[in-house]
């Protein structure tokens, strides 16, 4: 895993108030094989990529950034390049400018036939951070 891209915008949050906060944009390399996760009682594989930080607000910050279903017979090995992420990344505040230490985790959760539902932490991690300045163009 990989970012290519990374940006952070100040931009107002109509959802939720009126006050300015931040946006950040990336883009991400991702490869992986799991194949061998598959056996007789795996229905689907459903994946997510989540975005953890801190910021002087609070200790933990956790985001969806991105997810896929894999059903049993498609395609397990998975090689993306530059792929945008599916959700948006706020911030309620002014968090991700300079933030010197975001780490991104691709998990899984197994969707068995019959039995538990395990979710699954990937052991690969992949931490960047966000530029010093917002930026003002288009992204």
């Amino acid at each position: 895993m990989n970012t290519v891209k990374v940006v952070v915008k100040n931009v107002p949050d109509y959802s939720a108030s009126r006050e300015k906060n931040d946006l950040g944009f990336l883009t991400f390399d991702l490869q992986t094989d799991l194949t061998h996760l598959f056996n007789w009682n795996v229905k689907q594989l459903f994946l997510y990529l989540t975005a953890e930080y801190k910021t002087p607000n609070n200790q933990l910050n956790q985001v969806v950034l991105w997810d896929k279903i894999i059903l049993r017979g498609e395609n397990s090995a998975l090689d993306f390049k530059n792929m945008n992420t599916k959700y948006y990344f706020w911030d309620d505040g002014n968090g991700l400018k300079a933030n010197p230490n975001v780490t991104l985790t691709l998990s899984w959760n197994i969707i068995p036939n019959a039995g538990l539902l395990p979710s699954i932490f990937a052991s690969g991690k992949h931490s960047f951070s966000f530029p010093q300045e917002y930026t003002t163009s288009r992204v």
